[in-house]
């Protein structure tokens, strides 16, 4: 290889690892962005907190535009410097993670946006236990945060350990589901408000299921392995 062959390789390779970094450090920055939003929305439904609610929604834009413009800067990474086989799995599997950001997003938005439906439909003022679901919340919370260090570091076995406690966030909402549409049977006065918290744990959910989609990108970074870690 001739001299100047040599440095426009490795010329090449430095604009590359340099888009790559940009795109890792976006993925990190989108993540605080999402884990501030569950927080948020977790004051927003424990205080009935319209403000924290609408900071939410607001947070969400942002979020979406985070997303966007990661997806451009990997689809260009892609198509200007040609990166094959480890480098080109993982542009792709970090942008399989900025969906499943951007879809929590979503969520923490859905949980927000019950919070003024919520206000508005308790009688008397009096809300239904909520206790179940900021625990929900908390927990997504958690494991988002987990996930994302995970991410950072490539390591395998935390993320096997972030999608073991998704089964925790599922017996919470399963439970949570009962005490609510046993109460809601008790006192149809509050089915309305009972079906906006059950709309608001099945969010909470939906996150654990993500952060596990996110957990498994990771293994699979980690260890060239698909693990279903979610069975």
């Amino acid at each position: 290889m001739r001299d100047s062959d040599r440095f426009v390789a490795h010329g090449h390779r430095d604009v590359f690892d340099s888009e790559l970094q940009q795109v890792r450090a976006g993925v990190v920055r989108m993540g605080e962005l999402v884990a501030t939003a569950i927080d948020w929305a977790i004051r927003a439904l424990s205080h009935r907190d319209l403000q924290a609610a609408a900071a939410v929604v607001a947070q969400d834009s942002k979020i979406n535009l985070a997303q966007t413009e990661l997806t451009e800067l990997i689809v260009t990474t892609i198509a200007t410097q040609a990166p094959v086989a480890g480098d080109l799995q993982l542009l792709v599997s970090l942008c399989h993670v900025t969906y499943e950001l951007e879809r929590i997003g979503d969520h923490a938005a859905g949980v927000a946006r019950q919070v003024a439906k919520l206000v508005d439909s308790e009688i008397d003022g009096r809300p239904l236990d909520g206790s179940g679901l900021e625990q929900m919340g908390e927990r997504a919370s958690a494991i988002l945060h987990g996930v994302l260090l995970a991410l950072v570091d490539l390591d395998a076995e935390a993320a096997r350990r972030v999608a073991i406690q998704d089964d925790e966030i599922d017996r919470l909402y399963h439970a949570y589901f009962e005490r609510t549409l046993e109460r809601m049977r008790g006192e149809p006065g509050r089915i309305t408000s009972g079906a906006h918290l059950l709309f608001a744990a099945k969010h909470f959910e939906r996150i654990g299921d993500r952060v596990t989609n996110i957990a498994e990108e990771v293994v699979f970074l980690s260890t060239g392995a698909a693990e279903d870690l979610n069975p």
